[in-house]
């Protein structure tokens, strides 16, 4: 015990001399110092002990060459015996120790010469380790029952396809003729699910391995060849449920139908990855690199970085793409998709070596978001910019107002999600004309203008009309279209009761100003002059209005039968309102003129009766094929 206690006190002063020695004459003199104060610090006294060290040492390490090369040159997996993987450990710790304790003596030169040689077998030892962990990562793999790899407390065992197992077109088979099966999920709806991807007893064996490879600093190559290893059933499983590893090039060139569909396989992927895949990784990585936590995260960001970049590539390359507002509803999808995700990027990718990638699934979502507003920009460009040229035969529904009322209703039903969207962007408001805004929602806002700017442009359409009592029938069946669209559905609730009762007084007004425009005239020559005039002329007067009236009635009918009162309910009340207005006035006519005893006969003077009116009113509004009258 004593000789042991002086080779370890030998030992601590040569590595003092060593370290407070910036070379080797300098540590010599330090040791010549220590002599004069100790006899056992003497040159004789050192240099004894440091045969009896170079000699331990060898006779250690020639050991220790004996039974790692054994194991090192099998052909056989060490780890089919549990002896020789328990052997293979042992020994490997032995080297470890052995490096570590003699590493303070390396300045002897016999000494230093042993531990080279150790470093050496160290090297030759972490290379087959390396074989060794990659073989049991891609063995456990296969051995593991496929039927049991989604396990879920909640939702017992699911199915688990191999790839090779049922079908042998599928790829699933590497190397020649050597099975080579990676387990991969397939598409599901239940989330809760973790998948054990590796036998309990082979994460056991994996983590002994790592635990040697890290404490002799080879921690970043176990690393490397487990990351190595996952990586490809993570990549194979994103192909299984239909995810393509395509360019942003590639996705904005792809026809818009063939993208709808990738955009809903990505959806599925991005689920599964984010939800199940990924979290059962890092339970997985946890386990095999325990106590390792700076390799654990290392190897998992390794692991998932591939997958994670394709994943986030798609979504921007949707984000940068096309701002057509047919699009808004699949980038909403992807946006959606992006926000719910979200929280399992936080969860994780919460380590140092992952935050890049959770930093950057923050920029995309914010890329989308911008993407909406710009469809939405887009929108307004195409409302703004639709040419008032060619009107829309009798006045009936203009193709721009079905499209943007059922384009925004349809919009709305993701009004929480477009409300998220323009919050963020509340500090840029859109132009208004004067109305209070300051306490609505920036989606309210929005909305607002956009029919601020779908009216404007229906008001220039209308000036294309040259009758105006036609522009206003336009008018009218726009605007109770756009009343009655926002009324039924989630545009109420958006732009309130005010901006409802103010536009179907408008729709109101557009029927009075029709009326005025069109029907004063007839009713004009119905009244009577007071009775200043001689009999005579009365008559002729009353005469010549009847005829008047036949005239202007006969054109307006023939010219309104054609023109188009899209919704029932207002082309009758419509009908009714006429007949309110223009039957007394005619019945009353008829009645004096037909108590004129100096007229004759009446009959060739008067063409129509009050149910002849009433009928012709009837016909007005009937429209004609292509006329614009149908609602959808």
């Amino acid at each position: 015990m004593a000789e042991n206690g002086e080779e370890k006190l030998l030992a601590v002063a040569r590595h003092i001399a060593k370290t407070l020695g910036h070379n080797d004459n300098m540590a010599d003199d330090i040791l010549q110092i220590f002599s004069n104060f100790d006899g056992r610090f003497s040159r004789e006294k050192m240099a004894d002990e440091d045969r009896r060290n170079s000699a331990a040492l060898e006779l250690t390490l020639k050991s220790l060459e004996r039974q790692i090369s054994q194991y090192v040159a099998a052909d056989q997996p060490i780890w089919s015996d549990s002896a020789d993987s328990a052997a293979f450990l042992d020994a490997i710790d032995d080297l470890i120790t052995t490096i570590r304790d003699w590493t303070p003596m390396a300045g002897d030169k016999s000494v230093g010469a042993c531990l080279l040689r150790a470093e050496d077998l160290m090297q030759q030892t972490m290379f087959r380790l390396e074989d060794e962990f990659r073989t049991l990562v891609e063995r456990g793999g296969e051995s593991l029952e496929l039927s049991r790899a989604f396990r879920s407390e909640s939702t017992g065992n699911l199915s688990f396809d191999s790839g090779a197992e049922d079908d042998e077109d599928e790829e699933g088979v590497i190397g020649d003729g050597e099975e080579h099966q990676i387990p991969t999920a397939q598409p599901i709806t239940d989330y809760d699910i973790i998948i054990d991807a590796l036998p309990s007893g082979t994460i056991n064996d994996l983590h002994e391995i790592a635990k040697r490879m890290v404490a002799a600093g080879f921690g970043k190559e176990c690393s490397h060849v487990y990351s190595s290893c996952r990586r490809e059933f993570l990549e194979e499983s994103l192909s299984r449920l239909g995810l393509q590893k395509l360019s942003s090039e590639e996705v904005q060139k792809m026809p818009w139908q063939d993208l709808e569909d990738e955009i809903e396989r990505w959806i599925k992927a991005a689920n599964v990855a984010l939800r199940i895949l990924f979290p059962s990784e890092r339970r997985l990585v946890d386990r095999v690199f325990y106590g390792l936590s700076s390799a654990a995260d290392l190897s998992f960001m390794e692991v998932c970085r591939g997958s994670t970049i394709q994943i986030l590539n798609f979504a921007d390359a949707v984000a940068i793409g096309s701002r057509s507002p047919e699009r808004l509803f699949k980038v909403l999808d992807v946006f959606e998709t992006m926000r719910d995700i979200m929280p399992e990027f936080d969860s994780v990718f919460s380590n140092q070596y992952c935050l890049f990638l959770r930093n950057e699934a923050i920029t995309i979502w914010k890329r989308l978001g911008e993407a909406i507003r710009g469809i939405f920009m887009e929108l307004e460009n195409l409302i703004s910019r639709d040419p008032a040229k060619t009107p829309v035969p009798g006045g009936g529904l203009h193709p721009i107002t079905r499209y943007v009322m059922n384009y925004l209703r349809a919009a709305c039903r993701s009004r929480q999600t477009l409300e998220q969207v323009f919050e963020d962007n509340a500090g840029v408001p859109h132009p208004s004309k004067g109305d209070d805004r300051a306490s609505s929602s920036s989606m309210s806002v929005q909305m607002a203008w956009i029919m601020e700017l779908l009216e404007s442009n229906l008001e220039a359409k209308s000036k294309v009309y040259r009758d105006s009592a036609l522009c206003y029938v336009f008018m009218m069946n726009n605007g109770r279209y756009i009343v009655q669209k926002v009324k039924d559905s989630e545009l109420g609730s958006l732009l309130g009761d005010d901006w409802i009762r103010k536009h179907s007084a408008k729709v109101k007004q557009y029927h009075v100003n029709y009326q005025r425009s069109s029907w004063n005239k007839v009713l004009g020559v119905l009244k009577l002059e007071s009775g200043s005039l001689a009999p005579n002329a009365a008559v002729k007067s009353m005469k010549e209005k009847l005829k008047l009236f036949n005239i202007y009635f006969d054109e307006i009918c023939k010219n309104q039968t054609n023109w188009v009162i899209f919704d029932e309910q207002l082309r009758d009340e419509l009908r009714i309102s006429l007949a309110k207005i223009l039957l007394p006035a005619y019945q009353s006519f008829v009645g004096r003129f037909q108590n004129v005893p100096e007229i004759g006969r009446h009959d060739k003077y008067i063409k129509y009766d009050s149910d002849d009116i009433e009928a012709r009113i009837n016909d007005l509004f009937q429209g004609s094929r292509g006329s614009g009258g149908g609602r959808k």
